[in-house]
């Protein structure tokens, strides 16, 4: 991947002013991405100084130049979940059967749980489901259904013996005939201990490839008390059964370099979580050379852009 010369495209500057907690605010980083009639929307995750948690939209006509819309987004229904809600954030958005639905993480004294929106105008979002089955992040809605079901990759998130927060190490598919209601199907995809991807969780939604799914992971090395380690990784999934990995990249395609992704509220971090394939719908047959933007988080303080092309992603998992 090559970083957009103008990186970071977002940064807590460029923040408005709103008076009350979000006023001169903490970052800005993880934006859910999408492309509709030619512009790109970026739900963001802002954070203020208390470390509450805001959403705000930004746009742009080239999605590389963003403006952030003065006002913050609603959640209707996140105060009458069933458990004390305290964060909803790292939201990533889908276009499915014409509605667009943000899937997001919920933090709660009953640990982390995913749940989804919908929303008309990307402003006001509607929850429709939420999955207390157990500790889940990183939840992406594949862009089409099949066999009568909508489709998500999600990563489950259990704590460790000690109460500790405990980063999970799998993918894994699950399907939902009602987005209220998910059924686990199949592991994917595991870390692999001593390389760059001991633990790895779904990045961006999933799109559509001749060869199948291409979906972008976030890869952890873990280094002990040197910091964890956030890159990028590739993973082609089988277009009829998600559950089967075709190719997997051997390297990371994107790992921080730049001083934005090194330094920052948590250091060393590049968190993969908006794409946008220009010139084809999520679902659509993406052409080889078409330009894939990828919208990251740097170092949970700033948001990066990164080009590539399926044919480059394709390459890597195929090494």
């Amino acid at each position: 991947m090559r970083r957009h010369p103008a990186n970071p495209i977002l940064t807590r500057e460029d923040i408005p002013d709103l008076g009350g907690s979000v006023r001169d605010v903490s970052s800005v980083f993880n934006p859910g991405a999408i492309c509709l009639d030619g512009i790109t929307y970026l739900l963001l995750r802002v954070q203020t100084r208390g470390r509450e948690t805001a959403w705000m939209l930004a746009e742009s006509e080239d999605g590389e130049h963003f403006t952030v819309r003065p006002k913050l987004l609603e959640i209707e229904g996140l105060s009458d979940l069933p458990v004390p809600v305290h964060h909803a954030y790292d939201a990533r958005l889908t276009r499915l059967g014409g509605v667009v639905y943000a899937v997001f993480a919920v933090d709660s004294d009953r640990g982390c749980h995913l749940a989804i929106a919908r929303t008309a105008d990307l402003e006001r979002y509607e929850i429709v489901g939420f999955d207390t089955s157990e500790e889940k992040r990183n939840g992406v809605l594949f862009p089409c259904r099949w066999d009568d079901a909508a489709w998500r990759l999600e990563r489950p998130n259990h704590s460790a013996a000690d109460g500790s927060d405990f980063s999970g190490d799998t993918i894994v598919l699950a399907r939902s005939q009602d987005l209220v209601t998910w059924e686990r199907v199949a592991p994917v995809a595991q870390g692999r201990w001593h390389y760059f991807d001991e633990r790895i969780g779904p990045g961006p939604p999933p799109f559509r490839v001749a060869e199948g799914w291409l979906c972008i992971y976030h890869g952890i090395a873990t280094h002990a008390a040197g910091g964890d380690l956030y890159q990028a990784g590739a993973l082609l999934l089988d277009a009829d059964d998600p559950s089967v990995v075709l190719g997997r990249s051997r390297e990371n395609v994107l790992e921080p370099r730049a001083m934005y992704e090194h330094v920052g509220q948590v250091p060393n971090v590049v968190f993969p979580s908006g794409v946008v394939v220009e010139g084809h719908a999520p679902h659509e047959i993406a052409a080889p050379d078409a330009r894939v933007r990828i919208y990251y988080g740097a170092a949970d303080t700033c948001i990066g852009l990164a080009t590539t092309t399926p044919a480059e992603l394709l390459a890597a998992c195929r090494d």
